[in-house]
């Protein structure tokens, strides 16, 4: 019995199974990829429970109907309105907050002149309260 090998013809290989064990590998990876979360232990240093943070000041500027501005406890007439918020804003940081509070009854212009004063005296955080 004689077997005839044809040492001439080269083998191929069959690279399809390889590459299917691949993509199933590489879409495991996709997908458990973002699940992984890694939990490290860190101790925090203790805070004083005492000692609380300081609110803001605030500066709140009343008018009533007849045109009179409340400051604080100082009463002021209209027209010097302007003068003394300038005098008086100098002891305030200007990122205080300053609240206007105005009588629904004012005219318009006048609740603009008092929030232009508070602005042009550095201020730039001026609000408007209302009811409601």
């Amino acid at each position: 019995m004689e077997v005839d090998n044809n040492w001439e013809d080269t083998p191929e290989l069959n690279i399809t199974p390889l590459v299917d064990i691949m993509l199933v590998l590489l879409a495991i990876l996709m997908v458990t990829a973002p699940v992984i979360v890694y939990k490290e232990e860190i101790q925090l240093p203790q805070g004083s429970k005492t000692a609380k943070t300081q609110e803001d000041s605030k500066i709140e500027i009343r008018v009533d109907v007849n045109r009179n501005i409340y400051i604080k406890s100082d009463v002021l007439q209209f027209d010097g309105f302007a003068d003394f918020f300038v005098v008086f804003s100098n002891g305030y940081d200007k990122n205080t907050q300053v609240y206007i509070r105005a009588d629904k009854n004012l005219k318009y212009d006048d609740v603009i002149y008092i929030l232009k004063t508070a602005k042009q005296s550095g201020f730039s955080r001026v609000s408007l309260v209302t009811d409601g």
